[in-house]
């Protein structure tokens, strides 16, 4: 994720260079067609270019609008998932613990959640899991292997966390209230991993993409026709200003749709997993923390 206000208009120029380049070629064109050859009959009314710019304006802004609420779904989810997991820990110490240090069973319990956290950013971003040097550093290596073989890895970890919460329930380590306590933290992290999966596996409609871009390079070629009479050759980068407007705002709308991608716009996973891991392990009284990523040198937070 962007951190960092800085950038560049050449930056966004490049990013957007086949319709700059589109945009500049039909302004120029036209201008051409009016200034060198006097075809002052090659030009419109203004009533369609305003047609179909309204229309462009109500598709780029239900896309763009949607995607952010997709976005920001994502980083309240993440959210939720901080809380739960931190509450999820302190439950484990206290109840299970019963003010005794920390022991193994407690440990293990802890780290196979910030392993679940772990395992959650990698299925959403589709990484492979037994690649992953936090859940390397977690499990161990034939438990990794034994989740990353199943179908959903992540539901695994939290079954195994329920199997092993009713097992000390009946050792009497746990009370039946204390059970349900934790039961109900483990429904609210299945929540939030189906909230997740939803939005992974549910995209915005292809066909407001498709008719966005339609419109778009539409406006583009209709609007120095329109326009090219009064403006001249000031059409050129009047074109490319308005139009590549219309195209960077539904080109954010695309890169906000999947909130997990490893792209620039997306959410810090990598930084908001160590989080929770370095959290978890401070309650069980660890002090060799892995660091917590930071942006880097060109404002990008992963």
């Amino acid at each position: 994720m962007f951190v960092s206000a800085r950038g560049s208009v050449l930056g966004l120029l490049y990013w957007q260079w086949r319709l700059t380049t589109v945009f500049v070629i039909s302004g120029a064109l036209v201008a051409a067609a009016h200034q060198l050859l006097h075809l002052h009959w090659f030009t419109l009314p203004t009533t369609p270019v305003l047609v179909v710019g309204g229309a462009l304006a109500i598709f780029v802004s239900f896309r763009t609008n949607s995607a952010y609420d997709r976005w920001w779904e994502g980083r309240k989810l993440w959210g939720q998932l901080v809380n739960s997991s931190r509450h999820f820990a302190d439950q484990v110490v206290t109840y299970v613990g019963r003010g005794a240090p920390v022991d193994d069973l407690q440990r293990a319990l802890v780290l196979r959640h910030a392993a679940y956290v772990h395992a959650l950013r990698c299925a959403l971003r589709q990484q492979d899991l037994t690649a992953d040097e936090d859940l390397r550093r977690l499990l161990p290596a034939d438990e990794l292997a034994a989740f990353a073989a199943r179908s959903n890895p992540t539901h695994a970890l939290l079954e195994r966390q329920h199997r092993e919460l009713a097992a000390l329930e009946r050792a009497g380590r746990l009370t039946g209230h204390q059970l349900e306590l934790l039961d109900q933290t483990v429904r609210v992290l299945l929540d939030v991993q189906g909230g997740c999966e939803r939005i992974k596996k549910t995209p915005i409609p292809r066909g407001y993409g498709f008719i966005a871009n339609r419109l778009i390079l539409a406006y583009g070629l209709l609007f120095p026709i329109s326009l090219t009479e009064e403006l001249g050759w000031v059409i050129i980068p009047i074109n490319v200003l308005v139009s590549l407007s219309f195209a960077l705002i539904s080109e954010a709308g695309r890169v906000l749709e999947d909130p997990f991608t490893m792209f620039y716009n997306g959410l810090p996973l990598s930084q908001l997993s160590r989080m929770i891991e370095v959290n978890l392990r401070e309650v069980i009284g660890d002090d060799d923390l892995p660091e917590i990523p930071q942006p880097t040198a060109d404002g990008v937070l992963m």
